[in-house]
């Protein structure tokens, strides 16, 4: 008994927060669930950014899901990206199994099946609210970052830019980016050279295949207008509950290029928007990213620096950042070290490369006079997790081996019916879905170069008619000049005289 309260103390030093607070479930020792040992998250702490990490199948998304509803119970709005399209049952009351009923009973915390106030939204051709950013919005810096060009090649989209800003050319699409390097290497070339120096066509050469790459991974539905307004994704429902906004991915897993892009746009405007927070009681936003490995993959030493940036100074906007993946290796360690609650689930020790990561997980966390933690991360079972948060003083907290709550929403996706509703009845997708093409650099670069064609065409014309003109006059003069030569001629008034003797005669 006295080992037992002696790890109900230990528990409770971290996890008994006096403000608002996120049940996660109960700690266990030695393989028993004790309820009286309850791991709590104080929810102002939830703006210090975490992980959720672990094998497949050991229950991250479901993680995922507690946290998300739970927030959103508080009146806190969620953003979601559902790369494996599992989580859009969040809207949708939990069926009650006999089995979460079972779990809860073990725990000590009544089961409760709820749904929280969903919005569906898209940057692809899948249906929900159209996210759009204009090419503008995005800057040449992070432009550049995102298509990972050469600082020579970042100059001149430097130079792009303020060429369409003191000329009034709309950037909203890669069509009009595109069109202004054109116009810039052929037409409008000894113009722009004159004014902002030389551009070589290499280089915006190299620009343009790397925008039809971005564009082949599908760019172009996300490039344009309406604009999304991120303050949108801090709406909350008539009875106070923060929406739980989905991002359905499921069709951009093998375009990371895509995922990175939108992924730091969203989060650099963010940042520019939203105004100072500091300390408060709960956060503006948490944003919780599903197979985070996605946003650095194949990303850019440049775009790995500015997603770091951005995540360590925008805590203090009041955002909370959540990365979801496998392995925390899958995550830079500069940003590792940014996090303040991890849930680690289960990792499977099947090769010497599995036993290594396993073993610099372990090193990630407290060390634990409870637990051997190399060992319990490959002992865990489904729904289980070990737990490191901070406390309300933002100290971290003693190392729990958790049995996670089961969620209260339905632990399965919607049906397309089911779907269609939300869209049908979403006010955000009668603001956004409407698709805007006003007069951009494109068409007023293509009139101005079809104004250009028409002018050399009509040069050309009136130089051709002068040649002709000139031509049949001198064709003219020559003939007359030849017929009086004749005419005049001896020979010729030799015969004529000869003709006329003969006659006479």
């Amino acid at each position: 008994m006295e080992e037992k309260q002696k790890f109900i103390d230990h528990i409770s030093s971290g996890y008994q927060p006096k403000g608002p607070y996120i049940y996660l479930g109960a700690a266990m020792h030695e393989g028993v669930t004790i309820p009286e040992a309850a791991v709590k998250i104080p929810l102002k702490m939830m703006n210090r950014h975490g992980l959720i990490a672990g094998a497949t199948g050991t229950g991250k998304s479901k993680t995922l899901q507690i946290l998300a509803e739970n927030l959103s119970e508080q009146g806190v709005p969620v953003l979601l990206m559902d790369v494996k399209g599992d989580l859009s049952g969040i809207a949708k009351p939990s069926n009650g199994e006999s089995f979460l009923h079972e779990r809860h009973n073990k725990i000590g915390f009544p089961f409760e099946a709820k749904a929280a106030p969903v919005e569906i939204l898209s940057i692809s051709e899948q249906k929900g609210v159209r996210l759009r950013a204009t090419v503008s919005e995005f800057g040449p810096v992070l432009l550049s970052r995102i298509l990972d060009v050469t600082s020579t090649q970042a100059g001149i989209m430097a130079i792009i830019f303020k060429y369409c800003d003191d000329n009034h050319l709309p950037l909203l699409d890669l069509k009009d980016l595109k069109k202004v390097l054109q116009y810039a290497t052929d037409e409008g070339r000894e113009e722009i050279e004159k004014e902002y120096g030389r551009i070589s066509s290499a280089s915006t050469g190299a620009i343009l295949r790397k925008i039809v790459s971005l564009e082949q991974q599908g760019a172009e539905l996300f490039f344009g207008e309406r604009s999304f307004d991120v303050k949108d994704l801090t709406r909350k429902d008539e009875n106070g509950q923060g929406f739980v906004n989905i991002f359905r991915l499921t069709d951009i897993q093998d375009k990371p290029a895509l995922f990175s892009t939108f992924m730091l746009s969203l989060l650099a405007e963010i940042y520019t928007t939203f105004p100072e927070k500091g300390d408060s009681e709960k956060p503006e936003l948490v944003m919780f990213i599903d197979e985070a490995h996605l946003i650095f993959d194949q990303a850019s030493k440049a775009l790995l620096n500015q997603i770091e940036s951005i995540i360590k100074l925008i805590r203090s906007k009041g955002v909370g950042i959540y990365f979801v993946t496998q392995n925390p290796t899958d995550v830079p360690s500069e940003v590792l070290g940014q996090l303040g609650l991890k849930i680690q689930h289960a990792l499977r020790a099947f090769t010497a490369k599995d036993r290594k990561a396993i073993k610099l997980t372990a090193e990630n966390y407290p060390i634990s006079e409870f637990y051997d933690t190399k060992n319990e991360i490959t002992t865990l079972g489904t729904g289980e997790a070990l737990v490191s948060a901070l406390d309300e003083k933002g100290r971290p907290g003693p190392l729990a081996a958790t049995m996670l709550r089961a969620p209260m929403s339905r632990m399965d996706i919607l049906t397309g019916q089911e779907l269609d509703e939300i869209i049908d009845h979403s006010k955000l997708a009668e603001k956004y879905n409407k698709e805007i093409d006003r007069e951009s650099a494109y068409e007023i670069l293509s009139e101005k170069i079809n104004e250009a064609e028409e002018e050399q065409a009509k040069e050309k014309a009136k130089s051709e008619r002068k040649t002709v003109t000139k031509s049949s006059s001198r064709k003219h003069t020559t003939t007359e000049g030849a017929i009086i030569k004749v005419l005049t001629s001896a020979t010729f008034i030799r015969g004529v005289m000869g003709v006329l003797n003969k006659l006479i005669k």
